[in-house]
């Protein structure tokens, strides 16, 4: 689940260096916002298909479900993505919400779900398109990384490979090109990428943001959570990609992974409308924010991981409150006897845990977030 900064480091080069040798180099892509709409012909459930998207060709004052098209399987097909498009009466900003990155994300799915529901098109200033179901094979089996056959089974996780490449040697960095440059690039003035913790590892419901940020700074600030997570983490992950791209962007977690928790879902839904009113897209009153919930903001995660194998006996729970030498969890052998104990080594808040009762050495046994002086750069995190 968690990589270590050299190794991110030396498969991003890995990476430039296959591509360098093997793959096309990128082709200028026809999707800008002024190359308009191509529609494939095909029509799936009623929907049509496409292959790019400007939203400003869409009908205004109405909702637009479509599928696009996005990379071939091993059989030729493709993988089709869900798209929901609320076109505002009005004109106004153009905010993308996506899910579904990682295939066992149920609650980030459910949120924007929630959110487009709510939206009525007719009273709507601007545009709000989703995305749900971003990792098409990851979700068909509720698994985190896509299932990519190029080489033999392995799994991608595709929230490394952003901003993609329409060219490249694997089919999930193709897929994410071909998203980003035809889908969600030019169709966004700001976007969020809703995520979870991953299976066997929940979270509490906090964002990660870069809060240096003034225009990512206010819209975070907008949810009633009580963590933010203030770091840029890694550099091809989703939100990151916007960000270079010049549309701020951050990322909600929001629990654990391969079921609804919809407690949290209702703060990020209630946080994400309040985005869509700062936009001025849809009207009303604020709800709750940050200002009406204890918001603690930390800058690092401080990982404790398992060294024996064994049952996990957790001593905190999610959001305490944690001091440096404070026992946070026990592990037990199969004769009931305690193999191991963990302290914390830093004074902060618990932000995720592992949810699985047992573990092998190396796994994630809780996160803990911390405000850290000297920290200037991505550190790992519980994503």
């Amino acid at each position: 689940m968690i990589a270590s900064l050299a190794t991110v480091g030396a498969s991003v080069a890995l990476a430039a260096g296959s591509k360098e040798a093997t793959a096309q180099e990128p082709v200028a892509s026809s999707a800008s916002p002024a190359s308009g709409t191509t529609y494939t012909g095909d029509v799936i459930d009623g929907k049509k298909v496409i292959s790019a998207l400007d939203v400003n060709d869409l009908q205004p004052g109405k909702k637009h479900l479509l599928y696009f098209q996005g990379v071939e399987t091993p059989t030729g097909q493709h993988w089709y993505v869900s798209v929901t498009v609320a076109k505002g009466a009005k004109p106004g900003k153009r905010g993308v919400l996506t899910s579904g990155v990682h295939g066992d994300e149920m609650s980030s799915i459910h949120t924007v779900q929630t959110v487009m529901n709510q939206l009525d098109p007719a009273e709507m200033s601007g545009t709000v398109m989703a995305v749900t179901d971003v990792s098409r094979p990851a979700l068909e089996s509720m698994q985190r990384r896509w299932p990519n056959s190029g080489r033999g089974i392995d799994l991608v996780d595709m929230n490394r490979v952003w901003p993609g490449n329409e060219n490249d040697v694997t089919a999930t960095s193709r897929h994410a090109g071909l998203l980003f440059n035809r889908l969600l690039r030019p169709n966004a003035d700001f976007a969020v990428d809703f995520h979870t913790g991953t299976t066997g590892f929940e979270v509490t419901a906090f964002n990660i943001a870069e809060m240096d940020v003034p225009e990512i700074k206010a819209m975070v600030e907008l949810y009633p959570v009580g963590q933010i997570f203030d770091n840029p983490t890694y550099p091809s992950v989703l939100h990151n990609a916007f960000i270079a791209a010049g549309i701020p962007s951050f990322c909600p977690e929001i629990g654990a992974a391969r079921h609804l928790d919809l407690e949290m879902i209702a703060l990020f839904v209630e946080g994400t409308m309040n985005v869509l009113k700062h936009h001025g897209i849809v009207t009303g009153s604020m709800g709750r924010t940050g200002k009406d919930v204890s918001v603690f903001v930390g800058n690092s995660s401080f990982p404790i991981l398992a060294t024996e194998g064994g049952v996990v006996e957790h001593l905190v729970k999610l959001n305490d409150k944690v001091e440096p030498g404070q026992k946070v969890a026990i592990q037990r052998n199969s004769f009931g006897e305690v193999v191991a104990e963990y302290t914390s080594g830093i004074a902060g808040e618990v932000t995720g845990q592992r949810s699985d009762a047992m573990s092998e050495p190396g796994n994630p046994l809780v996160f803990i977030l911390f405000r850290d002086a000297t920290t200037n750069g991505a550190v790992t995190y519980p994503e």
